[in-house]
């Protein structure tokens, strides 16, 4: 019999992404856009799962929660939060309300498969039918899925160069035997007609005169005859030691070759281990780049953090950014205010309305986009824009301790200027791109009191 999941959710495009995932696995999904809905769904079915969202018109995930875990028939129901929050906190509220875990937004089939393994909802281990990039954001939300294709390791090529070496010493081994073997033939057809004479005296019959009146002769001509036979002796044993030190030449080559061969894979893995660290380093160069344009031209108590397309713009490294500044000015005694702007830039995306949209590819003409904006930062609304760990943050500030955070939302006012519509025609989605992420930006300013 096959399970079925509830997933509660007011965003039509989370709900569309995880009920794909689901049904790929087997199970029966039915969905609802509002907890008020869920409870109602919940009085005539009783499904295996419940996937809950947190932020929700009317009643939220955890007060859904509370009334399904203080209804008896619907207690032993296991819920997971399908929600953007995210934090040690968040986590440990949920299941302190009766959650058994928390599933992101941006979700993968890894963590969608791990819980219903958890679950006991799959009967065995199968890999995800899903092999490609997709990423969805809507208006009313956004979900992305990706999985990475694995790198060959140095096994993996060591194995490749073995496969494609062996053949040839094979070959190679093989021409060398028959050419030594037809040489050995051709040698022992040479030497024979030389030992055949020595012997023809031996099988001459002597006559009974000659045996009485010579006997001295005969016995000189058979040791004769015995000691030619040596030179055919030691030509047959040597015959037969060539092939021996032959092979032992062909092994010991072969020993030489697979070193050389482990040495290449070697220095191969070392070679591809420090590409992947110049990699990073550059990456690394080109973030910290974009943090210098960013702020460059900006008053010098304004400082600013570029945001990645498809991240909330309060939450990551911008929250480590103002926890770092509030420690900072709490230290030098600063009483006053912290200022802090979210912007929002333009980016070049492929995709629709329905499915989602994703980053161009770099090679990709701006012309050729389907969508020219940014529809995960319009969807989002002022408490999705702010982490939980970015609130908690904010209410732990002691009102009498003289420093206070102010948000606003200041839209899309860019700081590096977009190119012109001339410039449109020879310009690239990722240049496009990288000057979009440069005013997809958090500025942070502080204001003194009484200034």
């Amino acid at each position: 019999m096959s399970k079925r999941a509830l997933i509660v959710d007011d965003s039509r495009s989370a709900r569309v992404i995880l009920s794909r995932m689901l049904e790929g696995y087997g199970l029966e999904v039915d969905s609802s856009e509002s907890a008020e809905a869920g409870l109602e769904f919940l009085r005539q079915a009783r499904p295996d799962v419940i996937f809950m969202d947190h932020l929700m018109p009317g009643m939220d995930g955890f007060q859904a929660i509370q009334a399904i875990k203080g209804n008896p028939d619907t207690a032993t129901i296991p819920v997971v939060m399908y929600t953007s929050q995210e934090g040690e906190l968040y986590v440990s509220q949920a299941r302190a309300l009766g959650a058994v875990g928390v599933l992101p937004k941006t979700v993968k089939h890894s963590d969608v498969s791990r819980v219903l393994y958890q679950l006991r909802l799959l009967p065995e281990r199968r890999e995800p039918r899903v092999a490609a990039v997709a990423a969805v954001a809507h208006q009313e939300g956004s979900a992305a899925v990706q999985i990475e294709p694995a790198r060959p390791s140095g096994g993996d090529v060591e194995s490749m160069i073995r496969n494609a070496v062996t053949p040839l010493l094979k070959e190679q081994s093989a021409e060398m035997r028959r050419f030594m073997l037809a040489s050995l033939e051709a040698f022992a057809r040479r030497i024979a007609p030389e030992g055949r004479p020595a012997t023809v005296p031996a099988q001459t019959p002597i006559p009974p005169a000659a045996e009485q009146v010579q006997p001295a002769e005969m016995q000189t001509q058979t040791i004769v005859v015995r000691q030619s036979r040596w030179p055919l002796v030691a030509g047959v044993a040597a015959i037969a030691l060539v092939p021996t030190l032959v092979l032992a030449l062909f092994y010991t080559k072969e020993l030489e070759t697979t070193k050389a061969l482990r040495s290449a894979v070697t220095t191969l893995q070392t070679t591809i281990d420090g590409q992947q660290a110049q990699l990073t380093t550059l990456q690394k160069s080109i973030q910290s780049g974009q943090m210098v344009m960013a702020t460059a031209a900006k008053p010098d108590n304004v400082t600013a953090e570029v945001v990645p397309y498809g991240e909330a713009p309060l939450s990551g490294a911008r929250l480590e950014r103002l926890r770092d500044m509030l420690g900072q000015l709490r230290a030098n005694g600063f009483k006053g205010k912290v200022k802090i702007a979210t912007f929002v830039g333009e980016f070049c995306l492929t995709g629709n309305g329905i499915e989602g949209y994703s980053m161009a590819t770099d090679e990709l003409p701006v012309k050729k986009c389907d969508l020219v904006g940014n529809p995960f930062e319009d969807s989002l609304p002022s408490a999705q824009r702010q982490s939980l760990a970015f609130a908690n943050l904010v209410s732990s500030l002691r009102p009498d301790g003289g420093l206070t955070v102010e948000v606003a939302h200041e839209g899309r006012r860019p700081s590096v200027p977009y190119p012109t519509a001339d410039q449109l025609a020879r310009m690239s989605a990722g240049e496009w791109n990288r000057i979009a992420a440069q005013n997809n930006r958090v500025e942070f300013a502080t204001q003194p009191a009484g200034s």
